[in-house]
């Protein structure tokens, strides 16, 4: 989406980024929430313009070439964006480096290795042989293409090679990198062997990163290359900031947080809204702030067809038919365990009870957990399973095959978003985001994004309170139930035009604020400006 943003605000920047010729994955649910992936194969002839120039490198003393593909994100004012798309699947090379960019997340840590190497030392010199040369800055999103530092060294260094690198050539290349962190846990971050890393790149290189002390206890860590590389660093929030500070506490660390690009994540009903009502707001999202003027009547009946095209879907994908009137509650992103998708029915009882005191809820959730990631898998198989002791008190949907048209529906049509992340693990968050730019609030554990865009009452709820100690699972879930029974519920069903403002507070207030304009004009002023930093 920062492509779509450096467009629209014709910033003169260039994407690069793996092809993975088969995706992801389809996901298939059987009737126990088992899940099953099958890839999510597509020609990039049939979306991509091919470029012509290979370029080789080297892995494991072999040589392997690197083809591009060249997609370009245009803005309305003709400025463009190049984005390419690197891709190994080439006659030239064995049968194993042609599938190097076959799949996102894909193989074992070897596998995983090859297309780092492929990612960061084939993306600058395809980026070269483009005539990109130039380059003032770049930006290490994430670990993966940390290597994309030992190229900038290795042409610092020229005659001298990797063997005569100096201090000063690191202190020179760290004027061009910046790297931003996604990840407050341990395990989320790509750590390799130290034997293979040298097998993989090579003795020259291996001593080089072993030299600039990227050897701990045997082990590689991309994360630690992109730190010692760089002249700015930040974390995806302010609480990030923090979380990523004390992971990392000899390197000084800035924050800029995430944001979602507007345009894509504003359904049809809102677009029509905004266009009619606001109608700069597709060149400067920020005049969705002037939402505070707009009648809780047409908030509301955007809504509603926004909320009739999801059941809608729904019926489509499931079979299952949610009632118009009932409040709907979303939950749709990645399942895995520290995000817990089933914190809510952590006291079945109590939740039907306290629906049937307060008027009734039906529950859409979504999401696809990685095909090794077994506590995800588990969390989906606890949730369908789960339908059987709750329906028909309560109507709860799985949908499968989660993606970004069903994330369209699902985040413009519910009429609460719910996030229940185990704190601190959420670094950002963006699924809360999209939902506020269609008017949903949020219900969210303190993490994230959600301490910037919280106001009680105002733009959402939050589970727990602010200042208080951290909560166990159980006593999260009872500040959920208190919040749906005693706020929520009794609000949305008794005071709707106390809802619809906040509602319209969540446009206002967080709609117009956690968007990629915002996001990348930060990245602009912070990070790319070479007076910051060290």
């Amino acid at each position: 989406m920062s492509s779509d943003i450096a467009a629209d605000l014709e910033v003169p920047l260039v994407a690069v980024t793996l092809l993975h010729r088969k995706g992801y994955f389809h996901q298939l649910l059987d009737t126990e929430g088992n899940q099953s992936e099958i890839p999510s194969e597509w020609s990039p002839e049939t979306l991509l313009e091919p470029v012509a120039p290979r370029v080789s490198i080297q892995i494991e003393d072999r040589e392997v070439w690197v083809r591009a593909w060249r997609y370009s994100v245009d803005s309305p004012s003709g400025h463009s964006v190049p984005v390419y798309l690197l891709d190994t699947n080439l006659p030239d090379n064995s049968p194993f480096d042609q599938t190097l960019t076959d799949h996102l997340y894909g193989g074992d840590e070897h596998y995983r290795l090859c297309q780092e190497v492929v990612l960061g030392l084939g993306g600058v010199a395809m980026l070269w042989t483009l005539g990109f040369a130039g380059l003032q800055t770049y930006h290490m999103n994430e670990g993966h293409s940390a290597l994309l530092s030992l190229a900038l060294l290795e042409a610092q260094a020229g005659v001298r090679r990797l063997a005569g690198v100096t201090p000063e050539d690191w202190q020179e290349i760290r004027r061009y990198c910046v790297f931003t962190t996604h990840t407050p846990v341990p395990e989320g971050h790509d750590w390799f062997p130290w034997e293979m890393v040298r097998r993989v790149l090579g003795d020259e290189k291996a001593q080089v990163l072993e030299i600039a002390g990227c050897n701990m206890n045997g082990y590689f860590n991309m994360t630690h290359l992109g730190l010692v590389a760089s002249r700015y660093i930040n974390g995806v929030s302010n609480s990030h900031e923090l979380v990523a500070r004390n992971m990392f506490p000899e390197y000084s660390i800035r924050s800029i947080t995430n944001g979602v690009h507007t345009f894509t994540w504003t359904p049809l009903p809102f677009r029509r809204l905004f266009d009619q009502t606001i109608p700069d707001w597709r060149l400067d999202p920020s005049f969705l702030r002037y939402t505070m003027d707009m009648p809780l009547s047409e908030i509301q009946a955007t809504h509603s067809e926004a909320k009739t095209d999801l059941i809608k879907v729904v019926e489509q994908r499931s079979g299952v038919k949610l009632d118009p009137g009932t409040m709907t509650i979303g939950f749709a992103r990645r399942a895995t365990g520290y995000k817990r998708a089933d914190l809510i029915f952590t006291d079945v009882d109590r939740l039907i009870a306290l629906t049937k005191r307060t008027g009734g809820i039906q529950l859409i959730f979504a999401g696809k957990a990685h095909p090794s990631d077994e506590s995800g898998k588990i969390i989906i198989r606890n949730i369908i399973q789960r339908t059987q002791d709750i329906e028909p008190a309560i109507r709860v949907v799985y949908l499968e095959d989660y993606d970004m048209d069903l994330a369209r529906y699902i985040c413009g049509g519910v009429d609460l978003w719910l996030n229940t992340p185990q704190k601190p693990s959420e670094a950002s968050g963006t699924s809360g985001m999209k939902a506020a730019l269609n008017g949903v609030p949020s219900l969210s554990v303190l993490d994230g994004w959600w301490l910037e865009g919280h106001v009680e009452g105002i733009t959402g709820w939050s589970i727990g309170e602010r200042g208080q100690p951290n909560l166990d699972s159980l006593d999260e879930a009872n500040s959920l139930y208190n919040k749906l029974e005693y706020v929520i519920l009794p609000m949305f069903y008794h005071q709707p035009d106390r809802y619809a403002e906040v509602m319209r507070y969540a446009i206002a207030l967080n709609g117009w604020f956690f968007i990629t304009q915002r996001m990348l004009s930060q990245y602009l002023r912070a990070a790319y400006s070479r007076g910051n930093g060290v």
